[in-house]
């Protein structure tokens, strides 16, 4: 099976609860290759790479975030494949 990569914008309550800490975390605990990062407008930025499932899975966790976190919508547009391996806060 070929790896699927998916970029996400993240909306809600999102910076200053440990979102970006918990994705990478979370995504490495699955094996993904990627990155997250915080948005000037108050959003999260992520690229999850890996197996289907796995990004699924991930973009399913994402939904629910950090305990802190409120998130009130995620898009997804299907991307290109990182060119680096692993999964790091930007």
């Amino acid at each position: 099976m070929s790896d699927v990569a998916v970029h996400c914008i993240i909306t809600g309550r999102v910076q200053g609860v440990w979102y970006r800490a918990w994705t990478e975390k979370e995504a490495a605990g699955l094996g993904l290759d990627g990155w997250v990062r915080n948005l000037p407008d108050g959003s999260v930025e992520a690229l999850f790479s890996g197996p289907e499932s796995a990004v699924r899975d991930m973009i399913g966790r994402c939904r629910s975030g950090p305990p802190l976190a409120h998130v009130d919508a995620i898009s997804e547009t299907p991307s290109d494949l990182p060119r680096d391996k692993g999964f790091t806060i930007l």
